[in-house]
Parts: structure tokens; C-alpha cells; sequence
């Protein structure tokens, strides 16, 4: 299968190049030029696979210049049982009222990033072999709070490659914060930034297009690779979960092979959303994709004002900090996607965006986006009465982005009384985000440090995730802070890792 950028399809890669390089030079996100699909004897095998044997397949539907024993062998690692604490990679744990949890915190860093950070770094790797390339991959990262440790985890002392994590300095939680600047590995960098993530994200897709730095690189043996949802490779991966989470509801009964189930996705960037959305296309029978947004509700207001996105609007630092998002990257590929593969339009709307912070969309093309869409919003209020609610008569705790997404389908299912099976994606671990939690269970916590863990567990009895518990004995490493103007200039420490 080949894959283009989504500003301009004319020259077409292999999937290996397209997880090397991370994104296109013209600056569009790389995707692929068809959907497979699943066929019947494909969803008989998944149906009795494994998590490991689940991704293998679906990954090998997209990245066709790797073998199937490949593949298999990646997937073998990324989620051995000791990573994921047993073969149950990521859960589906059945509530009420048709909800049914879809746990994707399991791994080591105790978020979601970990079921395509893990396998990012084998599918990396071996795509600079597959290309021939020997520069040293320079793997530039933004991140609202998960994705950053969930790749510094991932790719730590991989031969062949170097980390560099940009982090909003006020907008991530404490125990987001602990998590990236304790961690180990002679090839890692963590940069905090006087900004938000939107700040972080458009300086490193600069960085991706800015000549001299790569020149710069170049002749230090380097190049620039992406771990964000940008790049291909970290996106594929998250397809397999939606997919394994519907076989595991035939197994269950929840629904029979070949009915429709709902997918409610917490989401900032869109890409959580997008891998379902694919999923769909690919032949799981989906009936409605639900955007779940916190008060940042960009993407709200872009399924429910007909294709208008306007990123020209106060941003808030919420108690879901992951999806403190103004600029949606991922949003461009279903625009390419939706539009059937129309780049000139695609480059149009993204340079309006560059220009002018909004863009509307085709009626046309936003009519075939919004019969597969629908969207809400949730303010932090909201979203901690949920997690009371959840706690109080289901025994079920949850995060705060966990929490906006089960208030929205809740409030969804009121509206529409769509009443179809739907799988709600918990994002992440509630002891990840111990204070909001903690004060909506009615608790009170008087520092923001490692002992929040302790006072969580002791309000809920619930064990705190032995990755966090870890941290207790960790000494800072990185204490960098920069103003977002000097993010350029902070490419020059990738040399002295």
C-alpha cells in the first residue's frame, strides 16, 4: 500500500518511508491511498486471536512492505503481558446503560499513548532499515501530558534514535509532569514551554519544515522523525484496539457479529477518534462516532456549526489537560479522507488556517463527515459529577477525560435515545489526574506531590498502578524552561544526547 500527503497526493511513499520521515515536507500528514477492508475469514480469525494476534493483523492490512512475521514479532514485544499487566491488553469492562469501558491505561505509563508508543519504536526502527537510512532519527514531540511519557518510555535508549519532549510548563498535571522529568535514558531531552500545547505543536511542525534545521541535522548524521499522531505509524496502531474491542463484545454477547455498535472518544488532537473512524471504514460496524470535547470545544462546534473550525477563541486549562487543544492535527487527514482524497482543498483550508485561525467546509464534504459524527462537550463540573455519579452507583472510577466522554454519551443518548452498545474509550488512569479526582469524590488533597497517590487509594481502596507508585523514588532529571519563541533553538541540544 502506498500513502500520500493530504496537501498534495502526486508523489506517492511506501508506509516504511512515511513512519521515517513522520510527515510530509510540504507539511501535510501522510495517509494511506485506499482502506482495506476486513473480510469475513479476516473477522473469524481476529474473533479468536489475542490482543498481540489482533494488531499483528490489522497493522498488516496497512503496512504491506512488512511481513506478517514481522509484524507479529513487533507486536509480541510491544505488548508483552509483563508491559500490560496480563494477556488482557486493553479490557472492555461492561456498565450500565450501554456503556462499556474501553480501558486502553493498562501499559506502562498508565495512558492510552501506550498501545501505539510501544509498538512505535519497531515499526520506527525497522522503517529506517527498510529505506536505508542511517542519519540517526531525531523524534520531536508535543504533548498536553500523556503522549510525551508514553514516547520518552517508548523509544528510551533505542539504538538509533533520539527523543526530544516539548510540555506546556502550566498544563500538565503533577503527576504528568513527575512522570516525564524522572525519565531514564541517555537519548532523551524534556523541554517545558511558556505556552499551551497548541504552541508546542505548531513550533515542532515548523521545525519539521524549516530547511536550515534540517540542513543543520543533516550534517551531524541526523533527521527529524515525529512520535505525535502525525506520523502514520503512530497512528495505525490505534485502529486495533476498536476492533478488538468489538470482538471481544461478540465473545461477551454484547452484540452479535455484524451488529452496530456506538464509539465515544475523549479527544483533543483527533487522532484517538480518527483510528475509529478508519476502523469503520475498514468494515466495523459502526453506527455513530461520538467527539467527546472539555471546555476547549473547537471540534464540538466544528460537527455542530456544519464545518466551521475556528481556533480563534479563549483557551482554558482544564482538569482534562490531554485535550486542552485548539488545533485539531488530526482533523486534516478525515478532511482528506472524507473528501475523497481532495488535496488542493485539503491545502486551501490549511492554509487558511496558517493565515487566518478558521476555515469552512464544503457542504458536500461536511455532509459526508456529519452522517458518521456527532459531538458534545463537557465543562469540568460536568465531568466531576460523573466521576462521583460513576464511583457512587457503579463502583467504576475513572479519570477526568474518561469522565468527559461518558457525559457526553450520556447526554447523547438522552437527545438522540440511541440506545445502540457503545464503547466509551477510557483514556487513562484516574490516579494520573489524583486531585481532580480526589476533589470529586468530596476528599481534599493539600499538596501536589507523589503522597496524592496514597490519598486517592485511600478514599476509594483502589491500588495505585505500580508505574506511578514507582515514581516515589525518582529524582528529577530535566528543568528546562523556555519561552515558545526559543523552541528553534532548542533542536541544537539533540547533538550532546
Amino acid at each position: 500500500m502506498e500513502y500520500v500527503s493530504t496537501r498534495d497526493k502526486s508523489r506517492k511513499v511506501s508506509a516504511a518511508y512515511a513512519i521515517a520521515n513522520g510527515i510530509a515536507p510540504d507539511g501535510g500528514l501522510y495517509c494511506p491511498t485506499s482502506f482495506p477492508t476486513l473480510a469475513a475469514e479476516d473477522w473469524h480469525a481476529l474473533a479468536n486471536m489475542d490482543y498481540k494476534g489482533r494488531s499483528a493483523l490489522v497493522l498488516g492490512k496497512f503496512l504491506t512492505d512488512f511481513s506478517a512475521e514481522e509484524l507479529a514479532g513487533y507486536a509480541a514485544k510491544a505488548y508483552a503481558d509483563d508491559k500490560f499487566g496480563g494477556k488482557d491488553t486493553a479490557p472492555v469492562v461492561p456498565l450500565a446503560d450501554g456503556k462499556h469501558m474501553l480501558e486502553l491505561w493498562h501499559g506502562p505509563t498508565c495512558a492510552f499513548k501506550d498501545m501505539a508508543l510501544q509498538m512505535l519504536p519497531h515499526l520506527l526502527t525497522a522503517s529506517l532499515r527498510k529505506t536505508g537510512e542511517t542519519r540517526t532519527a531525531c523524534i520531536l514531540v508535543a504533548t498536553s501530558g500523556d503522549t510525551g511519557k508514553a514516547a520518552l518510555d517508548g523509544f528510551h535508549d533505542v539504538e538509533g534514535t533520539k527523543i526530544m519532549v516539548y510540555y506546556p510548563v502550566d498544563g500538565v498535571s503533577p503527576m504528568q509532569k513527575l512522570q516525564m522529568v524522572t525519565q531514564k535514558g541517555e537519548n532523551v531531552e524534556v523541554v517545558a514551554i511558556r505556552g499551551n500545547f497548541d504552541d508546542a505543536q505548531s513550533a515542532v511542525k515548523r521545525i519539521f519544515t524549516d530547511e536550515a534545521t534540517r540542513a543543520a541535522l543533516d550534517r551531524d548524521g541526523m533527521m527529524l522523525s515525529s512520535a505525535n499522531s502525525i506520523n502514520w505509524g503512530r497512528l495505525a496502531p490505534q485502529i486495533a484496539y476498536y476492533i478488538s474491542a468489538y470482538c471481544d463484545m461478540v465473545q461477551s454477547g454484547a452484540v452479535k457479529m455484524g451488529g452496530k455498535i456506538n464509539i465515544c472518544v475523549p479527544t483533543g488532537n483527533f487522532g484517538n477518534i480518527l483510528a475509529a473512524y478508519i476502523a469503520k471504514r475498514m468494515g466495523l460496524p459502526v453506527n455513530k462516532l461520538i467527539c467527546a470535547s472539555n471546555r476547549n470545544n473547537v471540534l464540538t462546534d466544528f460537527f455542530k456549526k456544519n464545518g466551521t473550525y475556528d481556533k480563534n477563541r479563549d483557551f482554558y486549562t482544564t482538569s482534562s489537560p490531554s485535550m486542552d487543544i485548539l488545533i485539531s492535527s488530526n482533523l486534516e487527514r478525515l478532511l482528506f479522507m472524507a473528501s475523497g482524497q481532495d488535496d488542493r482543498m485539503v491545502a486551501e483550508l490549511m492554509e487558511r488556517l496558517s493565515e487566518d485561525g478558521s476555515y469552512q467546509v464544503a457542504a458536500e464534504v461536511f455532509e459526508k463527515i456529519s452522517a458518521d459524527f456527532d459531538a458534545g462537550c463537557c465543562e469540568d463540573a460536568q465531568a466531576a459529577e460523573t466521576i462521583r455519579t460513576l464511583w457512587e452507583q457503579e463502583h467504576y472510577l475513572c479519570d477526568t477525560h474518561t469522565a468527559v466522554a461518558v457525559r457526553v454519551y450520556e447526554e447523547y443518548r438522552a437527545r438522540t435515545g440511541d440506545e445502540t452498545p457503545t464503547v466509551i474509550a477510557s483514556t487513562a488512569s484516574p490516579f494520573k489526574f489524583c486531585r481532580a479526582v480526589i476533589e470529586a469524590l468530596g476528599g481534599t488533597l493539600e499538596r501536589d506531590d507523589i503522597s496524592q497517590l496514597a490519598v486517592l487509594s485511600g478514599l476509594t481502596g483502589v491500588e495505585a498502578p505500580a508505574p506511578l507508585a514507582a515514581l516515589a523514588d525518582q529524582a528529577p532529571r530535566f528543568d528546562r524552561v523556555v519561552d515558545k519563541a526559543e523552541i528553534l533553538s532548542t533542536v541544537a541540544l539533540l547533538k550532546g544526547l
